[in-house]
């Protein structure tokens, strides 16, 4: 009887990476080598260029409503004319926009920079269905957790080198530094991605007078496309929603919360980081595997409650309560992630994928920008903890739709 060794495990378990899911993760990698870099220090680069009272809420309003301008066309663009075209193209795109920040005299380059970086994301639709396209259906949460798993691992030194070069080059000259590192990488993913196969083989040729000629066919056909997805999918949507809401009250304005209010030093708030990134190390595979072994709904339940524990434990923190709540915030997105993704894939069907995606990003993009708007406001004229406290009261609704509108399919798409 042939000896099973370690090597034939991992080979087995992850022999589902080939062809343009293994291009995507290899450019993943690339890219999270230094996407965490800048979020520790951003609030404070903001301010340190003039932006102050509500202009990181103004920053993250139009962020988001860019994402949210590209959503529709996105969708409707990645299942009509294929998904290469755009991933690689706006990837390109996506690595000038670092340009704007790392060479920005005042606030207001960030806020332009954060525009067109946003407007490039008018690929992610077709990024989500290149990837669901690429999964076997066994493996949709395990392949969901292991770009988790990609994030957290090769994000992890980010927010160590930041500390570092806020150290040695002062806050102005660190972030530059930073911006300028995030140019370099993202412009050799683009050259990487050029490696993709198209998976739509139906996809017409795409023209640029497209992306503006399509836009009142692509909202209309993100529209109409609820009349034939499941309405679990639908109720996921709704609570998804709810959630990316919740999350910008408080992402807008913590390292600032953390600053000001608990007093955590803001030469000690890149630490803070350290634990979360770590944790998404390693909790991405179990969690991966608990998606697919036990099914979407209970890992999408138990992300709600961990998240409000988390929120909970921040409020009132210090720097060690803090680093626990990360950990935490980690957990809580490895297991909605997880199940979200897996969930849909199970749902819908891959012609529809792109349209779903783009409707789900508008509408969660437009309620992100205004949580921005709402939280930077509500932090700067009312109490500091009330955004926390609206996002904490945001779960009762989100539980109960999870718990008994949201149902998994008796067959998911693509099985037998």
């Amino acid at each position: 009887m042939k000896r099973v060794g370690f090597g034939d495990v991992l080979r087995r378990e992850f022999s589902f990476i080939t062809g343009n899911y293994r291009i995507l993760v290899v450019s993943w990698i690339i890219m999270d080598l230094a996407m965490e870099m800048p979020t520790p220090n951003f609030q404070y680069y903001v301010q340190a260029l003039g932006g102050t009272g509500v202009a990181l809420g103004m920053i993250g309003f139009a962020n988001f409503l860019a994402m949210a301008v590209v959503a529709f066309p996105g969708g409707y663009l990645a299942d009509k004319y294929g998904r290469r075209w755009l991933i690689t193209t706006m990837t390109f795109g996506m690595s000038l926009s670092f340009l704007f920040f790392a060479l920005a005299p005042t606030w207001h380059f960030i806020l332009l920079g954060s525009i067109v970086s946003s407007l490039c994301l008018i690929y992610q639709p077709a990024l989500f269905a290149m990837v669901q396209d690429s999964l076997p259906l066994e493996r949709r949460g395990m392949g969901s957790s292991i770009i988790q798993l990609i994030q957290g691992t090769f994000n992890t030194p980010g927010p160590v080198i930041a500390g570092f070069l806020l150290l040695q080059f002062g806050l102005v000259t660190s972030m530059r530094i930073v911006y300028l590192i995030m140019t370099v990488l993202f412009l050799i993913a683009a050259v990487w991605r050029l490696r993709l196969k198209e998976t739509i083989t139906n996809g017409e040729p795409i023209r640029f007078s497209y992306f503006i000629s399509s836009y009142p066919k692509a909202i209309k056909e993100s529209f109409s496309v609820w009349k034939v997805v499941p309405r679990s999918m639908f109720w996921l949507f709704v609570g998804q929603t709810l959630v990316m809401f919740g999350m910008s009250l408080t992402q807008v304005i913590n390292a600032l919360y953390a600053r000001d209010v608990l007093l955590i030093p803001e030469e000690q708030w890149w630490l803070v980081f350290v634990p979360l990134l770590l944790t998404m190390v390693l909790a991405s595979i179990p969690i991966g595997k608990m998606v697919d072994k036990i099914g979407r709904k209970i890992p999408l339940v138990l992300g709600l409650f961990v998240g409000g524990a988390a929120t909970l434990i921040f409020v009132t923190g210090n720097l060690l309560t803090v680093m626990i709540s990360m950990s935490l915030f980690g957990i809580a997105q490895l297991l909605a992630m997880a199940a979200v993704t897996a969930l849909s894939t199970d749902l819908v069907h891959p012609e529809n994928r792109g349209k779903v995606n783009g409707f789900v990003n508008f509408m969660g993009y437009i309620m992100m920008a205004f949580g921005m708007l709402l939280g930077n406001y509500l932090y700067v004229n009312f109490i500091p903890q009330l955004p926390f406290y609206v996002t904490l009261g945001l779960i009762v609704p989100e539980f109960l739709i999870v718990l008994f509108l949201v149902h998994e399919p008796k067959k998911r798409v693509g099985s037998i």
